[in-house]
């Protein structure tokens, strides 16, 4: 809610009553996000869904919804007047929490020995730049995770397909 709040006192509280349902609409869909995600059970035959979110997990919503905040305190604000689509990011952060849009979860992700190298540098990296660059670092991570919502739906749709097509096999060779 502390997030919402922030945005409110920031910028909403300019649309007036308006501003104030905007903050209530993302309270709520984070409040119905938390209760889906605590009463979501995955079938054993289907654990590859365990790497995916149903929606925006609530902890990411709440940075998403503070980066218009977050890019005004960059270097990168003078580039555009991110207020006017505040309201509009607003409400659409929240209506990805409460999406059944999958996103990433990286609960069980494996990474090959060869990356481990590349991971960890890429760790450090963003440790230094978070430390130099506080707030163009967050609003970079906040655009990649952005980019992996698209990602994350095909790679979820292409493993359901593969999934449906091993099931449909499996049934007929019992068949048989």
């Amino acid at each position: 809610i502390a997030p919402a709040f922030t945005i409110y006192f920031w910028e909403l509280n300019k649309y007036g009553k308006l501003g104030w349902a905007i903050t209530l609409i993302y309270s709520i869909c984070c409040v119905i996000r938390l209760a889906r995600f605590n009463l979501t059970k995955i079938d054993n035959s289907e654990s590859w869904k365990q790497n995916y979110f149903q929606g925006i997990p609530s902890p990411i919503g709440g940075i998403l919804i503070l980066l218009p905040l977050i890019y005004e305190l960059s270097e990168f604000s003078k580039v555009f007047n991110i207020r006017l689509i505040t309201p509009y990011l607003v409400v659409i952060i929240s209506l990805l929490l409460i999406s059944k849009f999958p996103t990433f979860s990286f609960k069980k992700i494996s990474i090959q020995p060869k990356l481990t190298i590349f991971i960890l540098f890429l760790i450090g990296l963003s440790f230094v730049s978070l430390m130099f660059f506080t707030f163009e670092t967050i609003l970079v991570l906040g655009l990649f995770y952005f980019i992996t919502i698209p990602i994350a739906f095909y790679t979820f749709l292409k493993q359901d397909k593969k999934q449906k097509n091993d099931f449909n096999e499996d049934e007929h060779e019992d068949i048989l």
